[in-house]
């Protein structure tokens, strides 16, 4: 494992590798982002101010989402403690991006769908990202797989797991699934007449499902009924995705609507 990037290169850099990671996977979102809104007509400025809401919303939930995990709130650690040094969790950034992106619409007065542009921007940053998590944290529990990763002493040691036993490569499982998701939506889905924001719902909910299952090989710890913190939630809320989906596609497709006119300089309606 390799906490820090110079570590992966063999170079004197104190540069954290999940980090680096994580900001090529924003990059990366960044300009699919772009190129769909590009694509589909969304030049006002203001979705400026929505991609803003998600980032921030993204980062604080990322933070923060794992914060209440006692019922007995003094088994929690303290806002601050838990900003600086608490567990950082996807589905909580993915959640907060979400509320995120609501918030900024309604104060700024952006009316439009933007789950279709978010759909393959997140997928490819999920997949860009989960490369840092791959190369820093613990890959999952042990696995009689020959292809299972082994940790040698001091990875193991610093992960607190043991050395030298195969262990399910949950994060390769999870990037595989993100450049799936990332292909099936920009070479077929993005092109279909889907009702507005369907794309994202649909991946929403497949990668609910697969976090669910893939959470039984990631090692996280058990806290109700064999299930993970992470499962508990998306038992809740995958099957509401799940029914959203549905309500979605029953829908059927639709044809996009002509994007306004626009009007000369000095006209108004």
């Amino acid at each position: 494992m390799f906490p820090m990037l110079g570590d992966l290169l063999g170079l004197p850099l104190a540069v954290p590798t999940h980090g680096v990671f994580v900001a090529l996977g924003i990059l990366a979102a960044g300009v699919v982002f772009v190129v769909e809104a590009i694509r589909r007509g969304h030049t006002d400025e203001r979705l400026v101010w929505v991609v803003l809401g998600s980032l921030v919303g993204g980062a604080v939930m990322m933070r923060m989402g794992t914060w209440l995990q006692h019922v007995q709130l003094r088994e929690n650690a303290g806002l601050t403690e838990q900003w600086l040094y608490g567990n950082r969790s996807i589905l909580g950034g993915l959640v907060g991006a979400w509320l995120g992106v609501h918030v900024a619409k309604r104060v700024v007065g952006y009316r439009m769908r933007t789950g279709d542009l978010f759909a393959p921007a997140v997928a490819l940053g999920m997949a860009v990202g989960r490369v840092g998590c791959l190369l820093t944290e613990v890959p999952g529990t042990p696995t009689g797989a020959g292809y299972g990763i082994r940790l040698d002493a001091g990875a193991a040691d610093r992960l607190g797991v043991t050395a030298g036993v195969p262990l399910h490569p949950s994060f390769v499982y999870e990037i595989t699934f993100h450049l799936a998701a990332f292909v099936a939506l920009w070479v077929w889905l993005r092109h279909r007449p889907f009702a507005p924001g369907t794309t994202f719902v649909l991946y929403v909910a497949a990668y609910g499902v697969f976090r669910f299952l893939v959470e039984f090989v990631r090692g996280n710890e058990v806290v109700w009924q064999g299930l993970t913190r992470p499962q508990l939630f998306l038992a809740v809320t995958v099957p509401i995705v799940l029914l959203r989906a549905v309500v979605l596609w029953r829908r059927g497709p639709v044809e996009p609507s002509p994007a306004p006119a626009a009007q000369p300089q000095g006209v108004t309606a």
